[in-house]
């Protein structure tokens, strides 16, 4: 599973209304904020794309940064 950072990150985004509205949907229907939805959404994207090796472990990247 993704794991997160102790400290949260904030991110601005400008999405299209018909995604927004899609996305508002479905968060009332969860019983969610929309912010809590995209943040499960980009979480489990990443994980998906990890899994198939589309992204970079840390560890490519803290050898990077020495």
């Amino acid at each position: 599973m993704y794991m997160l950072d102790a400290v949260s990150k904030r991110v601005h985004v400008t999405l299209p209304d018909k995604v927004f509205d899609a996305l508002e949907r479905w968060a009332d229907d969860q019983g969610r904020p929309v912010a809590n939805l995209v943040a499960y959404l980009v979480e489990k994207a990443i994980e998906e794309a990890e899994t198939q090796g589309r992204i970079p472990s840390s560890s490519s990247n803290d050898k990077k940064d020495k």
